[in-house]
């Protein structure tokens, strides 16, 4: 419970959040992606709920005869395919480590956490019983009613929740009644194959502070947020990408990166997160500054370390960070690391 509901693991944390288990390509030129669309439109696929697909291939880097080997993990995908890479096990089979994916951990054990409990009561509402008719621009508001009736029928409760935590629940509805999930069984997957092959996990991300945990609770649950563009983002989102999300999912599933590449879409992960790094209740606290670099740097100094120590490691990254111009593989490029992509 509390993993879910503190706000600096649901919101903050840009990898191991809800909202960043969906993806965002190196964007497309307009008219490519509104070809794409139309074509999409035209001829819409079918999700793909049978057979063992293997995903996208892997990505290699390497240095002086020392390869790490980088499967890119994508978000949502359909919820009843079945997943099997024999390039993934085979490679895992013969690596020394396994990179656990990028993110950020905040623990505040189980007795502190049970003195939390009481606190973590309406965490998700609006302050002063507002609800979002109160604290939405009204034509924002009357977008969100037609969504809310197709994809949450009658559930009156979450009128009275934080636009960013209605965006939320919102969107995981929009993706089961599409066929889609969050995609974790992927990763499930991989990591029962780590245990199997008995293979040495690093951990890659960063600890955050957790001394004030009550603290940033409490003033979390009396300050407003900055998230009305987090929520108006979602309901683009499921307005105008739902069919997109079908033709992406099943792109990674034959590992066609050319034609995620194409499909752009709405941006709700980064107006989300800039909600609550941008609150007061963060703003102030030195230890949640710059956390997205900081992710990044010490999953790259774990990189360089199993590069320089292993002649074989795995790891595994969101597709985004693959793939936009300044991310993890292109930092390692640009330190002199080889990087090549799949065939």
């Amino acid at each position: 419970m509390l993993k879910q509901v503190l706000p600096v693991l649901c919101l903050l944390v840009p990898v191991a959040s809800a909202w960043a288990q969906t993806e965002a390509p190196a964007p497309a030129s307009a008219p490519a992606a509104e070809a794409v669309a139309a074509e999409s439109v035209a001829v819409p696929e079918k999700i793909l709920v049978v057979g063992q697909k293997p995903g996208p291939g892997l990505w290699k880097v390497s240095k002086d005869g020392h390869v790490l080997w980088v499967f890119g993990s994508y978000s949502p995908l359909p919820q009843k395919m079945e997943w099997r890479s024999q390039q993934v096990e085979n490679v895992l089979a013969q690596s020394q480590e396994y990179l656990a994916p990028p993110g950020a951990l905040a623990s505040v054990g189980f007795f502190r956490g049970l003195t939390l409990l009481p606190k973590l009561i309406g965490v998700k509402k609006n302050p002063d019983g507002a609800t979002l008719k109160d604290v939405l621009p009204a034509d924002v508001y009357a977008r969100w009613l037609p969504l809310k009736a197709k994809y949450l029928g009658d559930d009156d409760g979450v009128e009275r929740e934080r636009p960013i935590f209605a965006a939320e629940t919102l969107y995981r509805a929009g993706l089961q009644q599409a066929g889609l999930a969050q995609g974790h069984q992927v990763e499930s997957q991989i990591h029962g194959m780590v245990k199997r092959h008995n293979i040495k996990v690093v951990r890659t991300g960063i600890a955050l502070p957790t001394d004030d945990a009550s603290a940033m609770l409490k003033e979390f649950k009396k300050s407003p947020l900055a998230d009305t563009a987090c929520f108006a983002k979602t309901l683009e989102r499921l307005e105008s990408d739902i069919d997109a999300m079908r033709v992406r999912a099943n792109a990674w599933a034959k590992g066609d990166l050319e034609a995620i590449q194409k499909l752009t879409y709405p941006d709700h992960d980064t107006e989300c997160r800039d909600a609550v790094m941008t609150a007061e209740f963060t703003r102030n606290r030195p230890g949640y500054q710059d956390v997205k670099e900081r992710i990044q740097a010490a999953w790259l100094d774990s990189a360089e370390k199993a590069l320089a120590a292993n002649t074989t490691t795995f790891a595994t990254l969101r597709l985004a960070d693959i793939l936009k111009p300044d991310g993890y593989l292109a930092a390692l490029k640009a330190k002199g690391y080889t990087v090549e992509s799949p065939d």
